[in-house]
């Protein structure tokens, strides 16, 4: 009896490692675990610039990871330009187009704020006036 007992002891030791050895690379994750670090911002669109007293014109929730999702209107595209671009919205809103604006100053600021790939996150620009935004918005901040 003793080789029995000891075997069903080795039988319930291999299940319990192979009940913590993770899944197909394709199984969903469950609830607390995850493998994507989180990708979650708050974007906001302002009239004014930085040193003004900003109140919000909108703002967008925009969520990348593990899913694109959020009350921005393109959240699959303005995932991929994040993306593209490594997060990094200079390329975004310094971009721009061949588009002629006239030099007026009456400045729109955007902002992009929380976690991106797990870290924190925080972006400003001002843009010298409704055109020059229009023109330099991009898919992120196209809403």
């Amino acid at each position: 009896m003793r080789i029995i007992t000891r075997g069903l002891g080795i039988a319930a030791a291999a299940a319990l490692a192979l009940a913590a050895v993770p899944g197909p690379a394709g199984a969903a994750p469950s609830g607390a675990e995850s493998l994507y670090a989180p990708s979650a911002l708050v974007l906001t669109v302002a009239p004014g610039a930085l040193e003004d007293d900003l109140s919000v014109l909108r703002a967008v929730t925009l969520t990348c990871a593990p899913t694109p999702s959020g009350t921005h209107p393109d959240p699959a595209g303005a995932c991929a330009e994040l993306n593209a671009t490594g997060a990094e919205l200079d390329f975004v809103t310094d971009g721009g187009t061949s588009t002629a604006c006239t030099r007026e100053w009456n400045p729109y600021t955007v902002t992009a704020d929380g976690v991106w790939q797990g870290q924190r996150f925080t972006y400003t620009h001002t843009f010298g006036n409704p055109c020059t935004m229009r023109n330099g918005k991009g898919t992120v901040f196209n809403f």
